[in-house]
């Protein structure tokens, strides 16, 4: 196995050991971004000489006994809306041509400080504004769609071109793309983890969280990030949802969850059917509350420069300033409402399980997913639809991948944890790993 391919943890022990030089690691995956990120499109811009020079600055620490923790010395992406230093912060978008920060992002500064080394910016969906990420192509089948908005940063862990990465997620943008490329990824609970220094789309939504290949590889960067380590899983409930989770979902990915959540009870977890509130609301709470945050945030550029913008990206935007407070206000009280009725919930499980997503990476180009009971709807909303429950919520959410479909494309399970319980959701998805 090249280094390149090594797992966090793996990794970590190998160089903590001194039986893998940071030099060596960092080099390898520069070479894999090299051989696969002209096909695959996952970063706007690798920092290879910079990444080289911590490495051998790593590599002096470490022979000196100077072992900062679990990353030093490992090679990661950071999604293109996270402010470094003296770096551009372009999210994939030419409104911010030019750019330069000023200042590390608080993820950023505590990611150099445990010893990680950035080796590119991974690119977005223009300013994390839709679930594609039209520049990058999925790690397993080029000719389909890499998800997003996360989409680059899921692609370079897939593709052995990241360790690790940071992505956000403000409607499954961390969980899209890392289900539909057969990695982890985590939305912590809400404000679980600073983002101060990273571009906001939705500042009641957003959140900040890391892809990886494990679960245990997740909870090591999340400990950097905030603290956070994997609980123990012991006598834990699982509720399993009989509505909304697997309503208009490919029967491939239904089969290969339900079989996951059969192995979860194998591990001692105790099933417990629940039903999901509130349902009927889920988009029009999401939307309702991104569309017109989003919209104010970009108000001065879009009346600037609106022309800059990507064509979906300024649709979106010009809609928002046309939403009244009022709609926005019912949007705020309805959210009210959910939280609590999740939080009624939560009381009487300790972790959701479902798809993560109801159908596995569409081709380049599709548009729509039609459904066999004649339903249709856009590939956003299809994607959106089961990971936004927790955005609203504010609840933990972990992708881990659970099988593949015919076409050999990944599915993934999602494990939402009480408000604070990431600790328990990292450490159910390590014990379904092992």
């Amino acid at each position: 196995m090249r280094p390149a391919d090594l797992a966090l943890a793996a990794a970590a022990a190998a160089v903590r050991n001194r039986e893998l030089s940071p030099v060596e690691l960092v080099d390898d995956v520069l070479t894999r971004i090299e051989e696969a990120d002209a096909r695959l499109g996952a970063y706007v811009a690798v920092t290879a000489d910079r990444a080289r020079h911590a490495a051998r600055e790593a590599e002096r620490e470490i022979a000196a006994g100077g072992v900062r923790g679990p990353l030093h010395g490992i090679p990661m992406g950071l999604k293109d809306l996270i402010d470094v230093a003296g770096l551009p912060t372009t999210a994939s978008s030419r409104v911010r041509a030019g750019h330069r920060a000023g200042s590390d992002s608080a993820v950023a500064a505590r990611l150099a400080g445990a010893g990680a080394i950035l080796v590119g910016k991974t690119h977005t969906h223009e300013f994390a504004y839709g679930l594609i990420t039209p520049q990058t192509v999925n790690a397993r089948d080029g000719g389909r769609i890499a998800g997003g908005s996360s989409g680059g940063s899921a692609v370079a862990v897939a593709a052995g071109m990241a360790t690790f990465s940071l992505g956000t997620d403000t409607g499954g943008s961390i969980r899209v793309p890392a289900a539909l490329n057969g990695v982890v990824g985590l939305k912590p609970s809400y404000d679980q983890v600073p983002r101060e220094g990273v571009v906001p789309l939705s500042w009641s939504l957003d959140h900040v969280g890391p892809i990886t290949r494990t679960a245990e590889d997740a909870a090591l960067v999340m400990g950097v990030l905030c603290g956070v380590s994997a609980v123990e899983p012991s006598g834990l409930r699982v509720g399993v949802p009989g509505n909304y989770y697997f309503d208009r979902v490919d029967p491939e990915v239904e089969t290969a969850v339900r079989s996951a959540i059969r192995g979860l009870e194998a591990l001692g977890a105790r099933l417990v059917d629940v039903e999901i509130p509130m349902t009927r609301y889920v988009q029009g709470v999401q939307w309702g509350l991104m569309v017109p945050e989003a919209s104010a945030y970009h108000e001065p550029t879009v009346q600037a420069v609106s022309e800059l913008y990507a064509a979906d990206v300024r649709v979106l935007l010009e809609a928002g300033r046309r939403m009244s407070a009022v709609d926005y206000l019912r949007a705020q009280r309805a959210r009210t409402l959910m939280r609590r009725e999740w939080s009624r919930l939560m009381e009487t499980v300790d972790v959701i399980a479902a798809p993560a997503v109801p159908v596995t990476a569409v081709p380049v180009g599709q548009e729509s997913v039609t459904w066999p009971d004649g339903t249709t709807e856009s590939v956003a909303d299809a994607y959106v639809r089961l990971s936004a429950p927790a955005n609203i919520t504010g609840l933990p959410s972990l992708t881990v991948p659970v099988g593949e479909d015919r076409a050999g494309l990944p599915i993934g399970m999602q494990l939402i944890g009480r408000a604070g319980g990431d600790g328990v959701v990292l450490g159910l998805g390590r014990a379904f790993e092992s």
